[in-house]
């Protein structure tokens, strides 16, 4: 990465917000080790204390009591008093709490992709995939890294408002994990980037980021531009295309106004092959697709370009959607194209 990508990626990731950023108090909350099981306990009713710490495990009554507590403040799970009592009280999933079994759904499917073999989100191993995934996307690593390999020196020097050591231990986190991997092959310096992997955990962020907006608007963080264009960037290397496809579009999120800089990318595509995606703020493309973040999430989610608005042409942009909504949910699909999938050509 050149001297001004390098500056570009640093304007990015300058200024970190003293809140969670977008999708990352709802994945936090899958770290710690009741959460999963107290919701799932949840989902099938009220429950009592006594009868939710037999369901999940019989954990020491203070740590459930203390972990418990934490997730009604947070609006997880509600408590109440039994009807027909005066003091019997029961715990029940809060609507938040029942979106979030969506996001843990998101998360088993990502950790379902593993390389090395389908990861239980309940599972120690499980969780500290998603402690790393927090982690990186937190501290910014996540964004800097998406427009391309980076050593631990020059993330230091990108991202100010971590110490070296805080960046080499998350880096190491996610390293451990799976989420990044170390290109051997330059012996000046060891330079990371995301895996395939790590790429695909965008779309459980996105699930999260949803979670949030609907339930902790006034507590969270909103999707900045930055963060739009590195879902973008760690998602479209992934397309899966078919061989036919050549041309060039342009992807971008329409936003509020007052809400920041224009968020989107340029994807360029040669005989089916990604050969380009950087971000673009031309606010006049010829070829283009648009939606909301909401309808980027459904139209990517679900493989649906209908959620989106189209310009120039759209079979090039739809099969992109498809595309990446087949390398984000399909694992080894390096030689795969589907067929369901029509060819897309169009002019630069």
């Amino acid at each position: 990465m050149g001297d001004t990508e390098q500056e570009a990626v640093g304007q990015k990731v300058a200024g970190r917000s003293a809140r969670p950023r977008a999708g990352e108090h709802a994945l936090g909350l899958f770290a710690a080790p009741l959460t999963l099981p107290v919701l799932r306990a949840l989902a099938g009713g009220s429950m009592r204390l006594a009868e939710l710490r037999k369901d999940v495990g019989l954990p020491p009554q203070t740590t459930l009591r203390g972990h418990l507590a934490g997730l009604v403040e947070t609006r997880v799970i509600a408590r109440r008093v039994r009807p027909g009592t005066r003091y019997a009280m029961d715990y029940e999933l809060a609507p938040l709490g029942a979106e979030l079994l969506d996001v843990a759904d998101g998360l088993e499917v990502w950790l379902g992709l593993f390389p090395d073999g389908p990861i239980s989100l309940e599972s120690n191993t499980g969780k500290g995939a998603v402690r790393a995934l927090v982690d990186g996307w937190g501290s910014q690593m996540m964004t800097a890294l998406a427009s391309g390999p980076l050593s631990l020196t020059e993330l230091d020097r990108l991202i100010a408002d971590l110490n070296y050591p805080a960046l080499e231990r998350r880096l190491a986190g996610m390293r451990m994990a799976g989420l990044v991997e170390a290109d051997r092959a330059v012996r000046a310096r060891t330079p990371y980037a995301v895996s395939d992997w790590g790429r695909r955990a965008i779309l459980p962020l996105a699930q999260a980021t949803r979670c949030e907006r609907r339930h902790l608007a006034s507590q969270t963080e909103a999707p900045t531009g930055a963060d739009i264009e590195a879902a973008f960037l760690l998602a479209i290397p992934l397309a899966v295309l078919p061989q036919g496809s050549d041309g060039w579009c342009q992807l971008r999120v329409e936003r509020r106004r007052g809400s920041g800089h224009l968020a989107g990318v340029r994807v360029e595509i040669e005989a089916g092959e990604i050969v380009s995606c950087v971000s673009c703020p031309d606010s006049r493309p010829r070829n283009w697709a648009a939606g909301s973040t909401r309808r980027w999430f459904e139209a990517v989610n679900e493989g649906d370009p209908t959620r989106l608005r189209f310009s120039g042409g759209n079979q090039l942009a739809a099969s992109l959607v498809q595309g990446v909504h087949v390398g984000l949910t399909v694992a080894k699909v390096a030689s795969a194209r589907p067929s369901d999938v029509a060819s897309g050509t169009e002019s630069h």
